[in-house]
């Protein structure tokens, strides 16, 4: 049997349409097996069948299965948009898959890790470019303890070094 999906939307009166035509295909490929059947076995099916249209017919139980119909669409999209991501799918990966997952993160904390290393430096850099620059000049003692000298070590730090 050939079949041909399309992305056309289907129509309400159509769905239903869709629905019957399948129930009609489905009851005749279950009744098709049915003539070689012993008697008992056929009863039994006849009378399940009846049954099951009588509780398919009751409203109570088509709300709930219109519920549970509900509830297993939104289950069935929410996993399958898990899986489209490959994060959670469940499933047994590789160790390539693992690794090629790891990655992306281990590249990002050494950079975090490296930046902090070379801010770390460059503080150390320019207190001991200040240190030099205070030790190598003569400074009395009370500049020291002048409010104006701390005002001086809050600027920024020209490069002193001699060229």
């Amino acid at each position: 049997m050939n079949t041909v999906w399309s992305n056309r939307t289907v129509l309400p009166g159509e769905a239903e349409a869709l629905e019957a035509r399948f129930g009609l295909r489905v009851t005749a490929r279950l009744n098709a097996g049915t003539d070689m059947l012993p008697h008992d076995v056929s009863e039994r099916l006849r009378v399940a069948r009846q049954q099951a249209v009588a509780m398919a017919a009751s409203p109570a139980i088509s709300a709930k299965r219109a519920a549970a119909t509900t509830a297993q669409i939104v289950s069935a999209q929410s996993s399958t948009s898990s899986v489209a991501f490959g994060l959670f799918s469940g499933e047994r990966t590789s160790w390539w898959n693992s690794f090629a997952r790891a990655v992306p993160v281990l590249v990002l904390l050494l950079g975090l890790f490296g930046i902090d290393y070379w801010k770390d430096l460059e503080q150390i850099d320019t207190a001991a470019t200040m240190d030099v620059a205070l030790l190598g000049d003569d400074l009395p003692p009370s500049a020291f303890t002048d409010p104006g000298f701390a005002e001086f070590l809050l600027e920024p730090v020209v490069d002193v070094a001699p060229q």
